[in-house]
């Protein structure tokens, strides 16, 4: 049974509800609550909208939800207070990939802050250049 398993299962018997409750506290569809339940694997990190109602079906903090979440989906998260789930989704899924490959994310990365820079000091979008005007 994998962490986000446990963490429902444990709080639907504390507070003796049924899957159809605590979808029905978190706004979700019963058919979700029930999946994310049952499923020893994800496949995928929920989407954040997911893992806000399933916090707030379960009547637990998001942070608690999402790290559970993570590791059933086999991921690590590094998460400030307030970060943006796709920035911890997309830390989390960097680390399980191989040196090589990290090597190359890297480089994008840098190469798009490289462009975001020069746009901003410019007021242009680098890949377009001004026309002269004289």
């Amino acid at each position: 049974m994998n962490q986000l398993q446990q963490l429902i299962r444990s709080r639907i018997d504390e507070r003796g509800w049924s899957y159809a409750e605590v979808a029905r506290r978190g706004r979700l569809p019963r058919s979700t609550v029930h999946n994310l339940a049952t499923n020893a694997r994800l496949l995928r990190l929920p989407q954040p909208a997911t893992l806000d109602g399933l916090a707030r079906g379960l009547e637990l903090p998001l942070p608690v939800v999402r790290s559970a979440a993570a590791a059933a989906a086999g991921l690590t998260l590094h998460a400030e207070a307030g970060s943006d789930p796709e920035v911890t989704a997309l830390v989390a899924g960097v680390e399980q990939l191989s040196p090589v490959d990290r090597k190359h994310v890297t480089a994008l990365v840098e190469s798009l802050l490289r462009h975001a820079r020069a746009r901003d000091d410019t007021g242009h979008r680098p890949d377009h250049p001004q026309p002269d005007v004289g």
